[in-house]
């Protein structure tokens, strides 16, 4: 994933995903979004926002969250319970 903004990590994905976006205002570190149908977007930072997502998912516990993702490009894996 690549970094942007200071708050997020970001990847194009290969094919699109259903969207269903809508604008949260508030977005929440840990959150996981699809921005248009082709981007998957992890938030490490709180912010308030003005652009349309549709939620994917959320991470737990994202204490430590944007030490561990730090400042370039990283590989993330996503697993679920």
């Amino acid at each position: 994933m690549s970094e942007l903004n200071g708050n997020e990590k970001y990847v194009y994905l290969d094919g699109s995903l259903s969207a269903a976006a809508s604008r949260p205002e508030r977005i929440n570190t840990g959150d996981l979004i699809l921005y248009g149908s082709v981007c998957v977007v992890l938030f490490y930072d709180d912010f308030i926002s003005e652009y349309s997502y549709t939620p994917i998912g959320k991470i737990d516990d994202p204490d430590g969250l944007a030490a561990a993702l730090g400042d370039g490009s990283v590989t993330v894996a996503f697993t679920t319970d």
